[in-house]
């Protein structure tokens, strides 16, 4: 749950009780957070925390995105890089899609060769190519 720096948990239960913090696992099955940029981010399974603190909620997600959705509700979701159902006719012979390509050189802050190349050991799986490069 929390890092309590070697604490007993059921101590550090207790002491986040007295201090009137409540907190508890969520059993959510998909997180989607939608940023500004449209670069919104999609989490499948990842753990969820809520913590209420004197009536201030906040959440807790661990887990690695899953799939990053672009402003044009594209999805490009780890290991579907492959599926003619999602080709857009716009990949090189590579097979990755320039979206993709130009999305892990952004969030990676590299060329779009090294991105084109970090995708290609990632097996075209965008999250974990930035993952790789970072």
């Amino acid at each position: 749950m929390f890092g309590g720096g070697g604490m007993n948990p059921r101590k550090m239960k207790q002491m986040m009780k007295q201090m009137g913090i409540d907190v508890e696992e969520l059993d959510a099955e998909r997180v989607v957070i939608e940023t500004a940029d449209g670069d919104d981010l999609v989490f499948d399974g990842a753990q969820v925390t809520k913590m209420d603190a004197q009536g201030q909620e906040t959440y807790q997600i661990v887990g690695s995105p899953d799939a990053v959705a672009d402003a044009g509700g594209a999805t490009a979701v780890e290991g579907d890089a492959d599926d003619p159902a999602l080709d857009d006719g716009d990949d090189a012979d590579d097979g990755i899609p320039e979206e993709d390509i130009a999305l892990v050189a952004q969030q990676a802050g590299v060329s779009k060769a090294d991105a084109r190349e970090a995708l290609e050991d990632a097996n075209g799986e965008p999250a974990r190519a930035i993952s790789n490069l970072q």
